[in-house]
């Protein structure tokens, strides 16, 4: 009588930690959906301002995010199917690719962490010489329409003022057509209006487009850490789970 019970209880905990790797299943895939998510959405919607970093830490962040997110999927079908088949052979598998996911997710974290504390010396040292070497130069168009984005989109003009264009190799050339700063710095964007850099007409933002460049970074940094650690803290209950189901399945006689 007592062997009975000790079988149906075993059979019993076995069924609740399928259930349970079930349930961390889904959440594992709306987990993968979310970093995948942040990864393509900084790639596509903030890829123009990439070119004026010094740095590929950023972009190198969000594609590895693109990686574990993508592999998630993949992931969590061969999880169902090692659930489903009760196979030590797939649990295995699964396990190390949750191993390795974890893993993936981490550096990630760790990457957007690490770079998050030297974005404003990295800007501070870089993005003015970026924009006045740089801007309207042959072969940097890339970064021309950066620059021209960046200062329309927060409003700024120049890396820390206006008159930081006032040593830009564009403005000091006889292409500028007598510009005192780039027609993005307008309010209102009509031909030749960089000639003019009275407020009323230009951007005048404290701290310049370093400071809204810089929160603006930052605060994206600090989403893909904190989903690539909070996903791979999820990941380390399936693998707890993923090795009590082998444990069972091992024990199992049958």
């Amino acid at each position: 009588m007592s062997a009975a019970y000790k079988e149906d209880e075993e059979d019993w905990l076995t069924v609740c930690l399928k259930y349970l790797l079930f349930v961390f299943n889904f959440l594992f895939w709306v987990g993968g959906a979310a970093v995948l998510g942040v990864g393509v959405w900084t790639m596509v919607e903030k890829s123009n301002y990439l070119s004026l970093l010094a740095s590929s830490t950023f972009a190198v962040s969000a594609y590895i995010l693109i990686l574990a997110g993508s592999l998630v999927v993949v992931t969590g079908f061969l999880g169902c199917c090692a659930v489903i088949r009760e196979q030590r052979s797939c649990l295995s598998m699964y396990f190390f690719l949750l191993l390795l996911i974890f893993l993936i997710e981490l550096v990630a974290g760790v990457l957007a962490y690490v770079y998050y504390q030297r974005l404003s010396d990295e800007l501070k040292e870089h993005l003015n010489q970026t924009m006045t070497e740089n801007y309207a130069q042959q072969g940097k168009e890339t970064i021309t329409a950066a620059v021209d984005r960046l200062q329309q989109d927060f409003k700024c003009c120049g890396s820390n003022n206006s008159q930081d264009w006032m040593l830009s190799v564009y403005i000091r050339s006889e292409e500028s057509g007598s510009r005192v700063v780039p027609d993005s710095c307008c309010k209102t964007i009509t031909p030749d209006c960089g000639r003019r850099d009275h407020p009323s007409n230009i951007y005048k933002v404290e701290g310049g487009c370093i400071t809204k460049l810089e929160q603006f970074l930052a605060d994206h940094l600090l989403v893909i850490g904190a989903v690539g650690i909070g996903v791979a803290c999820l990941q380390i209950c399936g693998m707890v789970f993923t090795c009590c189901l082998h444990r069972r399945i091992r024990m199992d006689p049958y």
